[in-house]
């Protein structure tokens, strides 16, 4: 007989799954956009994010009715616990969305450089790691999310390599500093929506080992 429980944990993860949706679209909006050059694509980014703040007050809501309804054991407690961050690092990944969505604008309103690889680069990687973790997350895969980890190193050395690029093109080419601070501030948002990617597979691992390896922790 399967446990009102249960069924009430499949209901937060189908909630958590909506959003996670919504997330990996504005993503895929605002950087198709950003390499498309494609002005009117960035307003349904910010569409998008309507949607995923409804989510996340939709998340909190039914976490917080099923722990004062149903007294969850241990395990139980863990996933919900690692389900509420999650919602938190899905809102704010919808926030950094935006925040690219408003840097392409005056961006693509620039003269264009020819400095996009390692941003689109960087886009694919943390498109990966956003829809992965969510795979992870659905499967209680926690080798997957390991992997997940592994990857943040890639996009912390594609953000480092376009910051570096970047101040050396502003100093020998003063009239594309705004365009390139542009291109920093895409890249650092880029980083933060792996950082939130990497934080949903530590949760994931919690929820289905009880180790912490935040921090440095190790998983073993």
């Amino acid at each position: 007989m399967e446990r009102t429980m249960d069924s009430q944990l499949d209901e937060l993860k189908r909630l958590i799954l909506v959003m996670g949706g919504h997330v990996e679209r504005a993503l895929n909006e605002a950087t198709n956009a950003l390499m498309a050059r494609n002005v009117e694509s960035f307003a349904l980014v910010h569409d998008i994010e309507k949607k995923i703040n409804e989510g996340h007050i939709a998340v909190d809501n039914a976490c917080l009715s099923v722990l004062a309804k149903q007294g969850p054991v241990a395990k139980d407690l863990r996933l919900i616990l690692s389900i509420v961050k999650i919602n938190t690092d899905l809102e704010r990944m919808g926030d950094q969305c935006v925040n690219i969505a408003y840097t392409g604008k005056d961006y693509c309103g620039r003269k264009p450089l020819q400095h996009l690889d390692d941003i689109n680069k960087m886009s694919n990687v943390v498109r990966v790691m956003v829809k992965e973790s969510l795979d992870c997350f659905v499967r209680g895969d926690v080798d997957l999310a390991k992997k997940i980890l592994m990857m943040d190193d890639e996009v912390d050395g594609l953000k480092n390599k376009v910051f570096k690029d970047q101040l050396n093109h502003m100093k020998t080419a003063s009239t594309d500093v705004e365009a390139s601070l542009d291109l920093i501030l895409v890249a650092r948002n880029l980083e933060r929506l792996g950082d939130h990617a990497t934080n949903i597979a530590e949760d994931v691992i919690f929820a289905f080992t009880g180790k912490d390896v935040r921090h440095g922790g190790k998983y073993t």
